[in-house]
């Protein structure tokens, strides 16, 4: 197997809301449709279609893509580096045209690599659904489709972390904590995402958050793949 070359690599993190900012604000047709999704997630708790809808930005049918975090690998004077930015936007739709045009320009290649943390099963594929809902062109890095799973472009540490094990979810704030990676929780975490946007109209403090899990994820990711451990003042965030 050929060594990994972190320069081909683009780390990235997803944040996401639901659609609107209650359930009440959806149209009688999306009510119901929501509504037979929350009586699944219900399993006799007992909480109506309008309690649940806090969690319908973990649904790509449901939810919108508000910032995208990436993490960019590089090296400077012997030293392995990492610059972590970010896109974020109201308007879902061109914050994707504008990750989709950064993908064509600069990881675009056969050898370039998609990375995140449970990225197969969230942030990949709630990518290119909500791409496909805009009438965009899925970039070639994300197009899975008749592909062989070995010509897929994407790696993901928790997968690796996993190491064939798949009975068990191991959160990225935790592999931080045992590897010694500072924790990109120290502010807001995933369940307080939709509050933050929402209510305090705040997404400047949930781009910061996901830069931060983005460092972590590529951190994360050094240290596994190749067991290098990136220094603190080797992690640039813009």
């Amino acid at each position: 197997m050929n060594k990994l070359n972190l320069e081909d690599v683009l780390v990235l993190d997803i944040e996401t809301v639901p659609l609107m900012a209650n359930y009440e604000e959806l149209s009688p047709t999306w009510q119901a449709l929501w509504a037979k999704k929350a009586k699944i997630l219900d399993k006799d708790e007992g909480k109506s279609a309008a309690n649940w809808y806090e969690r319908a930005g973990i649904y790509a049918e449901f939810g919108k893509v508000i910032c995208i975090g990436v993490g960019i690998f590089y090296e400077e004077k012997g030293q392995q580096k990492v610059k972590v930015k970010s896109f974020e936007n109201d308007d879902e739709k061109a914050l994707l045209e504008s990750f989709i045009k950064f993908l064509k320009t600069h990881y675009n290649g056969n050898d370039h690599l998609l990375c995140a943390h449970n990225g197969k099963e969230f942030d990949f594929p709630y990518l290119c659904r909500r791409i496909l809902v805009h009438g965009l062109e899925l970039p070639k890095i994300l197009e899975i489709g008749n592909k062989k799973p070995w010509e897929i472009k994407h790696i993901d540490t928790l997968e690796l972390w996993k190491f064939g094990d798949y009975k068990n979810f191991t959160s990225l704030n935790l592999l931080a904590a045992l590897f010694n990676i500072p924790t990109p929780k120290d502010d807001i975490d995933g369940s307080m995402v939709r509050s933050v946007y929402w209510e305090d109209k705040d997404l400047k403090r949930i781009a910061t958050y996901c830069k931060k899990d983005v460092a972590t994820t590529a951190r994360l990711l050094a240290r596994l793949q190749l067991n290098i451990s990136i220094a603190d003042e080797n992690v640039v965030i813009v």
